[in-house]
């Protein structure tokens, strides 16, 4: 495990979170959750307070904390409790072992890191980038995976198609054929009912940058979707999209009911989409 340093001598007087929303390229939660959870320290002491006060002279220091993988480089943390564990999963990491029983997983370099138990709450596809969470008890990973409705209250997307305009919601029953690919339906009967939501951030002269929220997590849901309104994303060669580097399909929000605690936690992380 690996700690990425970012150094500030400060000149003026100003507040922590000032300062870090005006100085690092990271999310307002983002933010929240490095001072929350101990990454800052100002002349050598840790700051957990959004609202400290930093004074001209003082040195402040940002640790973040990441994870080193031989093929996948430098992986990201961006949430961990005595409970969770959450990480920026690259695009082309599987999340967990197929049948195939591959050894490159993220599930894989988490567990090394954690050094302990570790359970799959929930999954990405593998060209699919994001915020991936892992848990580490058992009854805690079974009881939030029955009650998955209820508990999540966000999951977001950002998504980059062909361009459109406007916003919009596509329901649908989402089945997959013979050849494991997924097919929508307006037949009730053929399939699991999928519902997306979607509205545009940004456009270029071709493409379009999209915040998609689901109210269903069915397998390649967005993706189906996307191809459903004429619009896929980018780089999804399954599904009608355009020749790309990647997949152009990034987790950035995930909130939910803390299953001990009782508080809603917001995880957000941004992509490095450099299409638009």
């Amino acid at each position: 495990m690996n700690r990425a340093l970012l150094e500030f001598n400060i000149v003026s007087e100003c507040l922590l979170i000032d300062f870090l929303k005006n100085n690092i390229e990271k999310s307002k939660n983002n933010i929240k959750s490095f001072i929350s959870n101990g990454c800052c320290y100002v002349n050598g002491s840790v700051v957990v307070k959004a609202n400290h006060v930093l004074n001209s002279g003082d040195k402040l220091v940002i640790i973040l904390k990441q994870i080193r993988d031989k093929k996948y480089g430098l992986i990201d943390i961006i949430y961990e409790d005595n409970y969770f564990i959450g990480i920026n999963k690259p695009s082309g990491l599987l999340s967990v072992s197929t049948n195939k029983k591959e050894i490159d997983t993220a599930f894989n370099i988490v567990k090394n890191y954690v050094n302990g138990k570790l359970f799959v709450l929930h999954r990405l596809d593998r060209d699919t980038s994001g915020i991936l969470l892992f848990c580490r008890d058992r009854d805690i990973c079974d009881k939030m995976q029955d009650n998955w409705n209820d508990v999540i209250l966000k999951r977001g997307y950002l998504a980059v198609v062909n361009k459109i305009s406007g916003n919009g919601t596509i329901k649908s029953y989402l089945y997959e054929d013979k050849n494991y690919n997924v097919k929508s339906s307006n037949d009730s009967k053929k399939g699991k009912l999928a519902i997306t939501h979607y509205s545009v951030i940004k456009s270029s002269k071709n493409y379009s940058l999209l915040q998609v929220f689901i109210d269903t997590g069915r397998k390649n849901q967005i993706r189906v979707h996307m191809n459903v309104i004429g619009t896929s994303i980018l780089g999804d060669k399954k599904y009608g999209g355009n020749k790309a580097k990647r997949l152009y399909l990034h987790s950035n929000i995930l909130e939910f009911i803390h299953p001990v605690t009782g508080k809603n936690i917001c995880i957000t992380c941004n992509s490095n989409f450099d299409i638009l």
